[in-house]
């Protein structure tokens, strides 16, 4: 892959159990057109293993997409939304072109077969367990794969959540630095404060709030291999006596504080346990003073991620909408929305550079996992991307203070200073 240039090395047809190579019949060729048609005048070409398409000939096409046996195009014509990624990632569908204008046409061209599955998954999104074992679970499956992977492709402070562009020539490390100074400001710290993080990553915002703006931290993690890395940081930049990392759920979380804030880690709550994280800001949040912001990724509608994402990618994650955020998690305990916006390009932006990475480093991470799996990634940070740029999903951070708190600010002013 160059820039958005995706190919995979594999033959093209399909062999039979003759192990010669497989013919189209005419309704190969009928799927094939449906699924061509489904796209509508995106410059993307279907063909099926033996070169059958009905893409018009006479433009050049920014990408074609291969699909290399008829088992794989009846599962793509029946459910294109997950077969579709799943073929990607077992290499029985081959692009060659441009990823990004493949599933921007994806995105833009959701057919009325998939929208058939939704009601489904989200019959099945609602038997996934947020449980405290059961999210143990999830976050072991995404974040202990390895920090040395994850150390190959992040920026150095490995913030794995969006950042902020403030000038669009900035590096990732400058924008994700900027990200969080961002976050500082909105949360108007004061040196001395207390600080309650729920989901703390590697431990950059926490140790970023101790060093810049002198406030103490107490940062839950139910990644073990995420709160050893934070725990270590934290020493090699002094702050072990400001900054506790805690190896436990959020529901868990004792104590109080000044500030409250959780970055990246509401799309793993469920929807059925946002009232639990809004008791625990309650509970620790100072009454009169407390504020505190929420980062999470978001749809404008009620809709759970792709199966596809949940199976190989995020297990158990849901991206809520500011609506089910507000009622789920805020106004059962009487906290006040202040402020809210959208980063959504942001995050595109962010996740071009994730992904430019991640392709320089394929080859340390084939040989850290397979082939397979870096199919797998490549495909969900394209997507990502893609999701994103055509707003599919939305970068939301929302800030929110204890109703009766008289100390909200007067204007927006203190974000740009």
């Amino acid at each position: 892959m160059n820039g958005n240039t995706f190919s995979l090395d594999r033959s093209s047809a399909s062999a039979s159990a003759s192990g010669r190579p497989q013919s189209a019949y005419a309704v190969d060729r009928a799927l094939v057109a449906l699924i061509q048609r489904s796209l509508g005048a995106e410059p993307v070409r279907v063909q099926l293993w033996d070169g059958s398409t009905t893409y018009d000939l006479r433009y050049e096409p920014a990408a074609i997409v291969t699909i290399g046996d008829r088992s794989t195009l009846l599962k793509v014509a029946w459910n294109p939304e997950y077969w579709f990624a799943e073929g990607v990632t077992q290499g029985s569908i081959v692009i060659t072109g441009d990823l990004l204008v493949v599933l921007s046409a994806a995105y833009r061209n959701r057919s009325r077969v998939t929208l058939l599955h939704d009601c489904v998954d989200r019959l099945r999104a609602l038997t996934e367990s947020h449980s405290l074992s059961g999210s143990r679970v999830n976050i072991h499956r995404h974040y202990d794969i390895g920090n040395d992977f994850y150390q190959l492709w992040l920026d150095r402070d490995l913030v794995y959540t969006c950042a902020y562009f403030a000038d669009a020539d900035m590096t990732l490390e400058e924008a994700q630095r900027q990200k969080m100074d961002h976050v500082c400001r909105k949360l108007r710290l004061q040196p001395g404060e207390r600080v309650i993080e729920a989901g703390c990553g590697w431990g950059a915002m926490a140790n970023y709030m101790a060093a810049h703006y002198g406030v103490s931290v107490r940062a839950f993690n139910i990644s073990h291999e995420q709160v050893a890395l934070a725990r270590e940081r934290a020493a090699e930049l002094g702050l072990s006596a400001q900054v506790e990392f805690v190896e436990d759920d959020y529901r868990n979380i004792t104590g109080s504080c000044d500030a409250f804030v959780s970055i990246g880690m509401l799309e793993h709550v469920g929807r059925e346990h946002f009232q639990d994280l809004g008791a625990v800001i309650q509970r620790t949040l100072n009454p009169v003073s407390g504020r505190g912001l929420l980062h999470f990724i978001g749809r404008t509608y009620p809709r759970p991620l792709t199966p596809w994402i949940r199976k190989r990618i995020f297990p158990g994650a849901y991206a809520p909408t500011l609506a089910e955020v507000a009622t789920g998690v805020l106004e059962p305990w009487d906290l006040a929305i202040i402020d809210v916006e959208n980063l959504r390009l942001h995050y595109a932006e962010t996740l071009a550079h994730w992904l430019r990475r991640f392709e320089t480093a394929g080859d340390h991470v084939r040989a850290m996992f397979d082939d397979e799996f870096v199919r797998a990634w490549r495909l969900y940070l394209a997507g990502s991307e893609t999701a994103f740029l055509t707003g599919s999903l939305h970068l939301f951070q929302v800030t929110f203070a204890a109703a009766q708190n008289d100390q909200v600010p007067w204007t927006r002013a203190h974000l740009y200073q």
